[in-house]
């Protein structure tokens, strides 16, 4: 199967540093590897409604959530692009996980055999020098993958605060130039042995 990476960008930001830094990863991908950008900013997801016990789920075929839906499982690699907010991701990366919930209930899609084996990226800048704050971040987006059986790619830190700063962070810069090139695992839950 040909590569298809969806990238997600979750900032409230437009042009930020956590998409600046996506697309300079992004950049080293084969120019034959299909891209599709989407911004949760741009095309807003409702509020997720938790109908598992109420009603039969309907698969969405407009609006930004049937686009979303469409495009995710299009996807064989699925990179979220949030900056870190209150040590996880924002609020609306938040939202479209949670639709992932009502589309494993969701007649004729299958959701869960259809990501299994797919891979899930992250990309984040952080304005902490501590980079271990953004555990509960990596956390959500592994165990997200290791609840479908995906693969987990990890997550391409860098660090910055002010629009542009990421630029000047040549470590994160480096790490970009080959984040995309390795062969990602498939997730596992912490207390999952190896």
């Amino acid at each position: 199967m040909d590569r298809r990476f969806l990238f997600v960008l979750a900032s409230s930001r437009t042009d930020g540093n956590t998409e600046a830094l996506a697309r300079r990863a992004a950049e080293q991908l084969d120019p034959g590897v299909e891209q599709t950008w989407i911004s949760l900013a741009e095309h807003p997801l409702p509020e997720f409604e938790d109908l598992r016990h109420d009603s039969d789920h309907v698969r969405p075929t407009e609006g930004n959530l049937g686009l979303l839906l469409d495009a995710t499982l299009a996807a064989t690699d699925v990179v979220i692009a949030s900056p870190l907010y209150w040590y996880s991701v924002s609020t609306h990366a938040k939202r479209y996980l949670d639709h992932w919930s009502g589309w494993l209930r969701t007649p004729g899609i299958d959701f869960k055999a259809t990501m299994a084996g797919r891979t899930l990226w992250g990309v984040t800048v952080l304005a902490d020098p501590d980079a271990s704050v953004a555990e509960p971040l990596v956390g959500t987006l592994n165990n997200s993958a290791a609840y479908l059986g995906m693969r987990f790619g990890g997550v391409l830190l860098g660090n910055g605060s002010k629009p542009g700063d990421v630029l000047g962070d040549t470590e994160a810069l480096a790490r970009a130039k080959s984040f995309f090139a390795r062969e990602a695992p498939l997730a596992r839950f912490p207390h999952q042995a190896a």
